[in-house]
C-alpha cells in the first residue's frame, strides 16, 4: 500500500445536479406544504493536490529504533464512534505506507479508546502519555474531550495534532503541545452562514445546538455570522432522543433552513422528525453531522440534508482514496485524509531523527510543507495559516462535495 510518488492531477469532469434549497411556504398551521426553490449547485468531482505533497513513505531510507511508538487517542466505540474510526484508519494508512517503505523504521501504533467522552479521556491520555514509547500522538477527535485532557499532553511534553476537534478556546489555553490540522469554528461559521443564505438562498435559518464544547462554540460563531437571519434558536442535549419541542418551535418560526450544531448521533433523529412533522426545508450540519452514519440513521430524510466541514473530500483524492478501500473496503470518511496528514508530520518528524517526545514537538511547532489536504503550518498557539471549509450535501444516498465555500 506504500504510496511513494507525489500525487499527480486527477482526471475528473464536472456534473452537475439540481439541489433543493431555499425560501419555504408554510401553511397557516405551521406545517411546510410547498417545495423549497431548486438552487444549481455543481457536484465537486476533483482535487487539486499540491505536487509538493509530503507523503508517509519519504524516501525509504529512514532509519531508528523498533520501539517508536505513536498513537491515536480518541472515539473507537460510543456514539459518535465512526467519525474516530475515520481518523485513525488515516493515521494506519499513514503508517503502514511508511513501514512498508523503509524496512530500516518500523514505526508501532497503538490505539486507546475514550469513547468521545469528556469524562473518560482523562484517564486514558494519562495511561497513555506514561507509556514512554509513545513520542506523538493523532487526536484527540472532540473538542470536550480535547480540552479536558490538553493540560496532560502539556505536562508530558507530548505533541498530539488533533484532526477534528474545532473548538476555538483549545488554541487559547498556552498549551504548546496542541496543534489543530484544519480550521476552527471561527472559520466554518462565517462560510456555514455564507453558504445558508448565498448558495441555498435561505433567509431566515433556526440554529440548534447540542451541549458538547463542539455545538456550543460553533453554534455562537454561526448566530454571530447569520445576524439577523436568525430565525430562533433552542438548545438539545447529548444522548436526546426526542426532539418533539424543538421541531414544534421550528414549525412555528417557519424558517427556511435549521442548522444543527453537534453531532449526527442526535442529528440524524432530529432531521428525521423534523421531515416526519412535514418540515420542507433545508437540513444544514456541520463536520460532526457530516458521516455517512447520518444518512444510515436518518433514512430518506436525509435528502434534505447539506454539510459544512473544515475538511477535504479525501474521496476526490484518487491515489489516497484507492489506498484507503484497498485498505479498509470502505471509502474514507470525514477526517480520514486529516488523519492521514497529521500522521505524515509526525512520520516525517521520526525520518529526520527526531525520535524522542522533545525533538518531534520542536519539528511539529517549525513544520511548514504540503500535505494531501492543505498546507500544514501552525502559529505559535497551535492554529493553522491558512485553512479552507467545504460544503457538502447528501444526493441519492450519498455524501457528495459542492466545493469549497470558504
Amino acid at each position: 500500500m506504500a504510496t511513494k510518488r507525489i500525487i499527480g492531477a486527477l482526471a475528473a469532469a464536472a456534473a452537475v445536479a439540481l439541489l433543493t434549497a431555499g425560501c419555504v411556504n408554510q401553511s397557516s398551521t405551521g406545517g411546510s406544504t410547498s417545495s423549497t426553490s431548486k438552487v444549481n449547485l455543481p457536484i465537486q468531482t476533483s482535487i487539486d493536490v499540491s505536487k509538493n505533497a509530503v507523503l508517509p513513505a519519504g524516501d525509504g531510507k529512514a532509519k531508528c529504533d523498533s520501539n517508536l511508538t505513536l498513537g491515536y487517542i480518541g472515539a473507537e466505540t460510543g456514539p459518535n464512534a465512526q467519525l474516530g474510526i475515520n481518523i485513525f484508519n488515516g493515521v494506519q494508512l499513514a503508517i503502514d505506507q511508511h513501514n512498508k517503505a523503509n524496512p530500516g523504521c518500523q514505526v508501532q501504533f497503538k490505539k486507546f479508546d475514550t469513547e468521545g467522552d469528556p469524562g473518560k479521556a482523562p484517564g486514558v491520555v494519562t495511561q497513555a502519555v506514561n507509556e514512554s514509547d509513545i513520542i506523538g500522538v493523532v487526536g484527540l477527535p472532540f473538542s470536550g474531550e480535547s480540552k479536558a485532557t490538553g493540560g496532560i499532553f502539556e505536562q508530558a511534553g507530548l505533541v498530539h495534532i488533533t484532526p477534528s476537534a474545532t473548538n476555538p478556546t483549545l488554541t487559547q489555553n498556552g498549551w504548546k503541545t496542541f496543534f489543530r490540522a484544519l480550521g476552527n469554528d471561527n472559520v466554518q461559521g462565517p462560510a456555514a452562514a455564507t453558504f445558508a443564505t448565498d448558495k441555498l438562498k435561505a433567509k431566515k435559518v433556526y440554529v440548534v445546538q447540542d451541549d458538547s464544547d463542539y455545538g456550543i462554540g460553533l453554534s455562537t460563531a454561526i448566530q454571530k455570522a447569520l445576524g439577523s437571519a436568525v430565525a430562533g434558536t433552542d438548545k438539545v442535549t447529548t444522548g436526546q432522543k426526542d426532539f418533539s419541542a424543538t421541531v414544534s418551535k421550528i414549525i412555528n418560526a417557519k424558517p427556511d433552513a435549521v442548522f444543527y450544531s453537534g453531532y449526527y448521533a442526535e442529528g440524524a433523529p432530529f432531521d428525521q422528525q423534523l421531515v416526519n412533522k412535514g418540515y420542507k426545508g433545508v437540513f444544514i450540519g456541520p463536520d460532526g453531522v457530516k458521516d455517512d452514519q447520518f444518512i444510515k440513521l436518518a433514512g430518506n430524510a436525509s435528502e434534505n440534508a447539506y454539510f459544512t466541514c473544515p475538511c477535504i473530500p479525501g474521496e476526490l483524492i484518487k491515489t489516497f482514496s484507492d489506498a484507503y478501500q484497498s485498505a479498509f473496503n470502505m471509502a474514507p470518511g470525514t477526517y480520514s485524509v486529516e488523519g492521514y496528514d497529521s500522521a505524515t508530520v509526525l512520520l516525517s518528524g521520526i525520518d529526520k531523527g527526531n525520535t524522542d517526545r522533545s525533538k518531534l514537538l520542536n519539528w511539529v511547532t517549525n513544520y511548514d510543507a504540503d500535505g494531501l489536504s492543505k498546507h500544514l503550518k501552525w502559529d505559535s498557539t497551535g492554529e493553522l495559516a491558512k485553512s479552507a471549509v467545504f460544503g457538502y450535501k447528501v444526493d441519492n444516498g450519498k455524501i457528495v462535495s459542492v466545493g469549497n465555500i470558504g
